[in-house]
């Protein structure tokens, strides 16, 4: 995995008033890590592809405004960033590191609840927490560690439905041998057939 570290010191502005950014590669060519010295959220995750969901989070807004870009995934002091092939890769991360420096500023990493992305497991079945658990322990720190994570959208008849989030969404290694992992880990730690399906968003 490649990095690259940008400081941002140009224009006249002080080394207090930039947020430190590590740039890293993730398996999916289309998506970037931008990993910053403060939090982007202190609790849960987020994921955003279109703007007019997240007007009230200026941050997420005026990422998604650049062009090129399809998905922002906030997660811890994370932020991953997806693009399409179009875009020049110098170019994008410039502008989103300008962004971050920017809009970190007046960003909160506490959202209100009713902005927050991701579901509650209050009311979850007995399955289906099992099954997060073993997410939890088993797959969840590897993708979260390359920019992505996957939400359970259902489980009904040994059918497993999930979302790809963050740099997951477009990876081939999502779709091909991360899908078969999560069917053998499941398998092995449930003792039953369970058949996983990805869907898109």
């Amino acid at each position: 995995m490649s990095t690259t570290n940008n400081n941002n010191n140009n224009n006249n502005e002080s080394n207090e008033q930039n947020v430190g950014i590590r740039i890293s590669a993730t398996p999916n060519p289309n998506a970037w890590k931008f990993v910053l010295t403060q939090a982007v959220l202190t609790t849960g995750k987020a994921t955003y592809s279109d703007p007019e969901t997240c007007t009230n989070i200026p941050l997420a807004y005026d990422l998604l405004q650049l062009r090129g870009i399809t998905q922002i995934h906030f997660f811890s002091n994370v932020i991953t960033i997806t693009h399409n092939e179009e875009v020049d890769i110098e170019d994008i991360r410039e502008l989103v590191c300008a962004v971050i420096n920017r809009d970190i500023k007046m960003h909160n990493p506490n959202p209100a609840p009713e902005v927050k992305k991701g579901k509650s497991r209050e009311n979850l079945s007995p399955e289906i927490l099992e099954i997060e658990e073993i997410l939890d322990r088993t797959i969840r720190p590897g993708l979260q560690g390359d920019g992505g994570d996957i939400e359970i959208v259902k489980y009904e008849n040994d059918e497993l439905w999930i979302y790809y989030e963050g740099a997951c969404g477009t990876c081939p290694s999502a779709t091909q041998g991360t899908l078969m992992a999560i069917e053998s880990i499941l398998k092995d730690e449930l003792q039953k057939e369970i058949t996983v399906i990805p869907v898109n968003g």
